[in-house]
């Protein structure tokens, strides 16, 4: 019989965190300010791949809005996520920012930026800032398993660690290559899950030939609806369909099967759209009628065109309520964000796992979405912060503290 490799030994540790994206390295700062020795275990190379990615094309880190309107954009988990929000909101994500020194401004859709319209030089300010607090990052630490102490393959090879208390920020399901692969949930055993969904995502529509040239272009100033949701905004024709921020915006009922109609004059109510039509148009083509009656963009008259066939003598209901048929969401793996993961019902307040005492829960893993638009950066570091914080409070109540 084949000689066993002998079992690895088990490591006693402070505070461990799995998972090193915003909310991950959220929760240790907090640990690390209370006076715990932070072990943070990220499986990728490197830290907060997914940050770093989403502020290639500028780093949208939260919302200029009153917080009451702030909290309405979390839908059904607004309640549970209300604490976390109400102590790391609009303006303390602004603070935070400026105390890594990166300036920020707030652009005209109410959206805030760092003034560098990155997140490199934010991640490498905190990651000193981190390390001057203590806390060690290993990374290529892939967490494997809690039978009863946390494992992880290593570049060493297999790790065991029993920590006083830890913090679970593993991420969703999307952008599996930057490290939210949604890997953990295997990992839960009879914890409660939601399944996993595409979240700010965009759909596929079947386009005619007649609509390639239209690929890439924004379609502005449009109100798009679905399932009784309603919003103002643009979003971009693809080459699969549509996408962009109105898409992400309605994505949930979408996403369970409502109808999108798209208000192509949001400015102007049947009547005047109707009246606007009728005028006399003489030897000028239906596409210059539409440009000059109604300032119809040749995008938004290609949108008109596609789906309006056989054009009805009253054009103008269509105009204002364009069906665009949907073929389904693209892959959950394209999604900025997922629904699904832990669910909340799980937790308790300070967002321990109940069955599970002395380990928490935050960020992208637990079962809750948002759109875009700085929502979903800031409750990702507010839970983690609350985690991170409720996780130090327990670690000082736990035995041989």
């Amino acid at each position: 019989m084949a000689e066993q490799d002998p079992p690895a030994p088990t490591t006693l540790c402070d505070a461990l965190v799995i998972g090193a994206g915003p909310a991950g390295l959220m929760a240790a700062e907090a640990l690390a300010h209370a006076g715990r020795t932070v072990l943070v275990a990220e499986a990728k190379p490197s830290p907060a791949r997914k940050f770093l990615m989403a502020g290639k094309s500028g780093l949208n880190l939260t919302r200029d809005e009153a917080f009451a309107q702030f909290l309405t954009a979390y839908g059904a988990a607004a309640p549970l996520l209300r604490p976390a929000l109400a102590a790391f909101g609009p303006d303390a994500v602004r603070d935070w920012a400026r105390g890594l020194g990166q300036p920020v401004f707030t652009g005209s859709s109410g959206r805030v930026f760092p003034t560098s319209m990155k997140a490199s030089p934010l991640l490498r300010a905190w990651l000193a800032r981190l390390d001057g607090l203590g806390v060690r990052l290993h990374t290529r630490w892939r967490w494997t398993g809690w039978p009863g102490d946390f494992a992880f393959d290593t570049p060493d090879g297999v790790r065991l660690l029993r920590p006083r208390v830890a913090v679970l920020a593993c991420g969703g399901a999307s952008w599996a290559r930057l490290g939210s692969d949604g890997a953990w949930a295997g990992l839960m055993g009879d914890l409660p899950l939601a399944p996993f969904q595409p979240a700010n995502v965009g759909f596929v529509v079947n386009w005619s030939a007649h609509m390639a040239r239209h690929f890439g272009a924004p379609v502005k100033n449009v109100t798009l609806r679905a399932g009784g949701m309603v919003t103002r905004g643009e979003f971009v024709i693809s080459r699969h369909g549509v996408e962009g921020g109105g898409i992400y915006a309605l994505s949930r009922p979408l996403r369970e099967g409502a109808a999108l109609t798209l208000d192509l004059a949001p400015d102007l109510p049947l009547d005047a759209v109707r009246a606007r039509l009728a005028r006399p148009r003489g030897k000028a083509s239906l596409a210059n009628h539409l440009r000059k009656a109604l300032r119809l963009s040749p995008v938004k008259q290609a949108l008109l065109m596609e789906f309006a066939r056989p054009l009805p003598d009253d054009l103008a209901p269509l105009i204002k309520a364009l069906p665009v048929p949907l073929a389904g969401p693209r892959p959950m793996d394209e999604a900025i964000s997922t629904a699904g993961g832990l669910r909340l019902d799980a937790l308790d307040g300070g967002l321990m796992i109940r069955d599970r005492p002395g380990t928490f829960a935050a960020g992208e893993m637990l079962d809750w979405e948002a759109p875009t638009g700085g929502y979903l950066l800031t409750a990702c570091l507010a839970t983690g912060l609350r985690a991170g914080r409720h996780a130090a409070r327990w670690a000082a109540r736990a035995p041989d503290a």
